[in-house]
């Protein structure tokens, strides 16, 4: 069985992502995906309510191979807890690719069994990042096609009140 993880902070979830764990979901016999717990970060909302974002996401697109879940430490470990053998990742841009050649070397330093998989951002999808959609919704512009749908009046209501 080929058990992948899409790890990440996901503040907030967003069509990119879910862009990118529809491919791995096709490809993968089941999909984690992990909510990186980072206390060193100050997300807008907490581990809890992405992990109930991702929840619901999965639901509304019928995923029934994809499962979720909340981790802190080293995401091998969380892997192997698991047992994945596959991370799932998305590239926007060659910038990305850069950083997560080295995430992918450290990844592989700590366990030699666990391999990365990349998906490329649909084109539509490549401007699409948590911050942008953060810095949208703050200033009270539209996030609609930006977020899934099921999750878009929680995420409005929330920036607007930051």
């Amino acid at each position: 069985m080929k058990i992948g993880v899409y790890p990440g902070s996901f503040d907030p979830f967003t069509i990119g992502h879910l862009d990118v764990l529809k491919s791995a979901a096709d490809l993968f016999d089941l999909v984690y995906v992990a909510v990186l717990n980072n206390s060193g970060k100050n997300p807008v909302f907490t581990a809890q309510e992405r992990v109930e974002m991702i929840r619901k996401t999965i639901e509304a697109e019928q995923l029934g191979n994809v499962r979720y879940g909340l981790f802190d430490g080293l995401l091998v470990d969380y892997a192997a807890s698991v047992n994945a053998t596959f991370i799932i990742r998305g590239l926007r841009a060659i910038t990305d690719f850069e950083y997560e050649f080295q995430i992918d070397a450290v990844n592989r330093h700590l366990s030699e069994g666990v391999r990365t998989v990349y998906f490329m951002a649909s084109p539509a999808h490549s401007f699409l990042s948590s911050s942008n959609v953060k810095e949208i919704g703050r200033y009270g512009g539209t996030i609609e096609g930006l977020v899934p749908a099921c999750n878009e009046y929680f995420i409005r209501e929330r920036l607007a009140r930051q």
